[in-house]
This record gives C-alpha cells, sequence and structure tokens, in this order.
C-alpha cells in the first residue's frame, strides 16, 4: 500500500517535501506586483503593465542591459555610446520621416544605440529614456 503525502499546514503553500518536511513559504509575502514572492521576481501571475515605448528602452524581444531584473525579455542589448552630429537630430516615434517627433536632440549630445533597423537608428538617451528613433547618419562615433 501506497503512503500518502501528509497535508501541508494551514496558511503556508507547498514548494515540495523533503525528508524533513514540507519545504514552506509564507503566503502572505508578496513581490512589488502583488504576487506572492514564492513565484519569483518573474512570475506569470498576471498580465503585465506595458511600459510606455518612449520612456523604457524595450521593445517586443529586445531591452537595454540596464533594464536586466525589471523587465523580462530574451535578449538585453549593452547599448553602443554614440553622439548626435554637429547639425542636431530629432528622436523619432518611429522608423521614418512621418513620424512623430519625440525630442529635438542637441549636437555631442550623448545618444546609446541599441539597434540599426533600415537606416534608422533605435536607441536612447539612457535606460530610463527618452526613447526613439534617429537617422543613422545623424550620429556620430563616441570619443570615450
Amino acid at each position: 500500500m501506497r503512503s500518502k503525502r501528509p497535508l501541508p499546514p494551514r496558511g503556508k503553500v507547498p514548494i515540495g517535501m523533503n525528508v524533513f518536511g514540507w519545504n514552506e513559504v509564507s503566503d502572505d509575502t508578496a513581490n512589488i506586483d502583488g504576487a506572492p514572492a514564492w513565484l519569483g521576481p518573474f512570475a506569470l501571475a498576471a498580465p503585465a503593465a506595458k511600459p510606455d515605448p518612449r520612456c523604457v528602452p524595450l521593445r517586443g524581444e529586445l531591452a537595454h542591459i540596464g533594464l536586466a531584473g525589471r523587465y523580462f525579455v530574451p535578449h538585453y542589448v549593452v547599448p553602443q555610446p554614440k553622439v548626435i552630429g554637429d547639425c542636431g537630430a530629432n528622436l523619432r516615434a518611429g522608423p521614418g520621416e512621418e513620424t512623430e517627433i519625440v525630442r529635438d536632440l542637441s549636437p555631442l549630445q550623448p545618444f546609446e544605440l541599441l539597434d540599426v533597423e533600415r537606416g534608422w537608428a533605435w536607441g536612447c538617451l539612457g535606460p530610463d529614456g527618452p526613447v526613439g528613433y534617429v537617422r543613422i547618419t545623424e550620429l556620430e562615433d563616441a570619443i570615450l
């Protein structure tokens, strides 16, 4: 006859059983987003709030390395340091001249390049934004 596992104590969430009994975690602790702490920082407990794409360098499967630990994506990018060229540039919401201008960038302003797409550089001014697209020809290598 097989022995039955004992039930976990009330008010505790069972994690598993070892030779000493249940591995328990209190169910009253929670992460910032309200998920139980035992699920970890990237629990699939509820739909995640979508961040503003103009403020957070996060796009589909790609994110700035500075966001590791805050957002879970398959690929984190270490930005390439660039500067805006002598004529300045417009930071745009999308790759194309017809898209909205998010901000005017001044000459020699630092820019963190994360991806290049059809002649447009996607990047940010820092891990906390603003984020957008700049023509790749308007960027110069940063002298470190």
